[in-house]
């Protein structure tokens, strides 16, 4: 981390020393009394801000009460030794409430460490007056300034997907810097009116406290690339980082030219997060729309691939109806685009769990990783879905690790570290990191559903049939975690339960696809070897998704020795 003293500000040829009291305009001083300086100290370290007048009549007079007209004139000669004019403004009065500096800031630290910026974390952006259904716009903006900044090999950038839960946070720009452990938060807000969206941003140094850069914008909705440029440009600048001319072209890379595509890929995103099955099917219809705008959008295309791949991951819909079109939407992205690392990584997920093609899948796998080591979902899915099912447990230990260190307060990474755990047998562990994940959010039914797993090995059951009850209810029902509820039902030897579970799949069957693979595990588990079978064998049918896991899940261990098993777990090329 840096350690650093945040005492020079550059604005409109102007250059602030906090620390000496000292303000230049062109190398010459400017004499300001000291009010005056403390108040416009306040206002650049909260450039792009509304400063409220309690707060400065809190620093300015902290032991003595002044009339609001002592604020006004200080407001007053620091415009006029600021030389302010109709061409350029620097402080912004907001009736009845405060003021506002509007010019562009950029802070020049002295580092008492010379330690350079390696990390980042960007902030959904604050929406002000946007309407319900443009929520996703202050969303989307951030996490398309996440993507730019990922591709400068010097900077870490927590993804978008790990930030998310702040959305509706109290809490400052600093204190969520603490928590992601980075040297610097990117945060700002949205106001669209009409056609027209005001956006600001502002680089906060973590260490120090200290405002690097901060700007505003107000531009037509068809300009926001414009937008994003400068911001990507000018946070790059403000870290003095030294991009290539190769960088510096990803930076300010487009995947589209069109503002209505890219206004549907936003929607699709946002509602691709939700997890659900209506987001989901939100997400499709979104994407569809982005690339029947631009023909060549690949990220929607990679998202559109993502979407139909959720859809079968949580059981919404079955995989024959559901993975080919994952699959040629994640061709469709890397025809367009060969070094798009989303749509290897969702590509690799299609040969892995659909396929059952091994060696392909690992190659776009470690594609995807190698093009962007900072994509979290890749080694999450390549640890928990491809590390796991071939039973290489310590290296997928490894990747979640590296999953979770990139995505440390993600919910999804911290339970499937849990799971990752479950599988290597070490279900003290898997416990206790889920606990963990749950104090995050209780309710996170996956959490729930994977610490359920743990205790049902350790021979709790009770423990584990209240959490796969808690579960099912939080996930809305879902087909996989109710048969988890089964099968704990059918070893605590409570057949009737189990027996009732089973019922209920089958007659959920026939108005929507139910896994055969849970099913058979709730009849190894009542000792019906013969259905077991029997649902096994429909399971490789239907290419169910857990079927790799056969090698490994501890749920088959009873029939793990029987020659058809192991026949089974040949034809899947395991």
């Amino acid at each position: 981390m840096n350690t650093a003293v945040k005492n020079f500000f550059e604005f409109g040829g102007f250059r602030l020393d906090a620390r000496e009291r000292l303000l230049l305009h062109q190398g010459e001083t400017v004499s300001l009394t000291p009010k005056a300086f403390d108040m416009l100290v306040t206002l650049v370290e909260n450039s792009g801000h509304l400063v409220e007048k309690s707060e400065f009549m809190r620093k300015l007079w902290p032991d003595s009460f002044v009339e609001e007209g002592s604020l006004a004139q200080n407001v007053s000669l620091l415009r006029k030794a600021l030389g302010e004019n109709e061409s350029q403004k620097f402080i912004e009065t907001v009736p009845r409430r405060g003021y506002r500096f509007v010019a562009t800031v950029v802070a020049t630290t002295g580092r008492l460490a010379d330690a350079p910026i390696r990390s980042i974390a960007v902030l959904p952006f604050k929406s002000l007056g946007v309407d319900e259904g443009d929520e996703y716009l202050s969303i989307g903006i951030a996490e398309t300034l996440s993507t730019r900044l990922s591709s400068l090999n010097l900077l870490t950038v927590r993804p978008m997907s790990a930030v998310l839960k702040h959305v509706s946070s109290e809490k400052d720009a600093v204190q969520t810097g603490q928590e992601f452990q980075v040297d610097t938060v990117l945060e700002g807000s949205i106001r669209r009116a009409g056609e027209r969206l005001r956006v600001t941003a502002r680089l906060v140094s973590v260490p120090d406290e200290a405002v690097l850069w901060a700007d505003k914008f107000d531009e037509q909705f068809t300009d926001i690339f414009e937008v994003e440029d400068s911001i990507s440009a000018k946070v790059a600048q403000a870290l003095t980082l030294k991009v290539s001319g190769e960088e510096q072209q990803r930076l300010l890379r487009r995947y589209t030219n069109n503002a209505e595509a890219y206004r549907l890929y936003l929607k699709g995103r946002y509602f691709w997060n939700k997890r659900t099955e209506e987001g989901f099917s939100q997400g499709i219809t979104h994407f569809k729309q982005a690339v029947a705008r631009d023909s060549t959008y690949a990220l929607a295309y990679a998202g559109l691939a993502d979407s139909y791949i959720g859809l079968t991951f949580y059981n919404f819909g079955a995989p024959h109806e559901t993975m080919p079109k994952a699959k040629e939407a994640a061709m469709n992205a890397l025809s367009i685009d060969s070094a798009l690392a989303e749509a290897h990584t969702s590509l690799a997920h299609v040969l892995m769990n659909y396929d059952w093609n091994w060696s392909e899948a690992e190659k776009e796998f470690r594609l995807g990783m190698q093009l962007n080591p900072e994509y979290a979902t890749a080694h999450q899915w390549y640890a928990i879905h491809y590390l796991t099912a071939i039973d290489e447990l310590d290296q997928a230990l490894e990747e979640m690790k590296r999953a979770l260190y990139l995505e440390p307060t993600s919910l999804v990474m911290n339970s499937f570290m849990g799971a990752t755990l479950y599988f290597a047998g070490r279900y003290d562990e898997a416990i206790e990191q889920c606990r963990r994940t749950i104090e995050m959010d209780p309710n996170f039914a996956v959490a729930h559903w994977h610490v359920g797993l743990a205790y049902e090995q350790k021979g709790m059951f009770d423990e584990a049939i209240a959490e796969f009850q808690r579960a099912t209810a939080l996930s809305g029902g879902s087909p996989l975690i109710k048969a988890s509820l089964g099968h704990a039902y059918a070893k605590a030897n409570r057949k009737e339960e189990a027996t009732k579970i089973v019922a209920e799949l089958n007659e959920l069957s026939k108005q929507r696809y139910v896994s055969s693979y849970e099913r058979a595990a709730i009849s190894v588990a009542l000792g019906d070897e013969r259905q077991s079978f029997q649902w096994l064998e429909k399971a490789f049918e239907e290419h169910s998704f857990h079927m790799i896991y056969l090698k490994v899940w501890p749920q088959f261990s009873a029939i793990r020795s029987d020659p058809r098993f192991q026949q089974l777990v040949h034809r899947l090329g395991l």
